[in-house]
């Protein structure tokens, strides 16, 4: 579903341990799983099923494995989209999956956006307000209120961050972010360990 090896790359330079893998023991005993992706929510969705990842990540979540969905991940990760015809996702996080509020602008949204913060979390720990993430994408997930972790503008307001428990999602690449998208990925190797650590104890 694309950007595995740069996503992969970001995370090793914040001294994460990563493996590219789509089975099913090496996900189930990772300390934590990062689903990325791109392209289309069906189309990602099936290849998802196929190799049966969609019970063994609801597993993981419902373990408090600590997951992080990375723009089509984040999409992933909810109860549908309307994206192709519509498709049911991951049902981690609720809500649906729409098409992003351009007020009248190209979609889809490319380029960099400022990032408001809507309540702390261990994973934007450091993060300034107004810190900006490169964004590729025409789609935004619609999350409960209390979700919400972030929120950017395009036209309208639309949530980028979101997480329930330990399950996270970022509609923007933190690979392709600099500093601020490094940082983002160090906190999230943190929460990994801290929960590998305290299960451990």
């Amino acid at each position: 579903m694309g950007n595995l090896r740069s996503v992969e790359k970001a995370a090793g330079r914040v001294g994460a341990e990563t493996v590219i893998t789509s089975e099913p023991e090496a996900v189930r005993s990772a300390d934590g799983v990062i689903l990325p992706g791109v392209g289309a929510f069906p189309r990602a969705m099936s290849r998802i099923r196929e190799m049966r990842l969609d019970e063994l990540l609801r597993e993981r979540a419902d373990s408090g494995t600590p997951i992080l969905g990375i723009c089509l991940g984040l999409q992933l990760l909810f109860d549908s989209s309307v994206e192709l015809g519509g498709d049911e996702g991951l049902g981690l996080l609720a809500g649906p999956v729409t098409q992003i509020p351009s007020g009248g602008r190209k979609i889809p949204h490319i380029g960099w956006a400022a990032v408001s913060w809507e309540k702390p979390s261990p994973l934007t720990d450091g993060l300034r307000p107004g810190e900006t993430f490169y964004f590729v994408h025409s789609f935004v997930p619609e999350p409960e209120p209390d979700e919400v972790l972030g929120t950017a503008g395009y036209g309208g307001s639309f949530a980028c961050v979101a997480s329930r428990g330990n399950t996270y999602g970022v509609q923007f690449h933190p690979e392709k972010s600099s500093s601020a998208g490094l940082r983002l990925l160090g906190n999230f190797a943190g929460i990994c360990s801290s929960q590998r650590d305290g299960a451990a104890a």
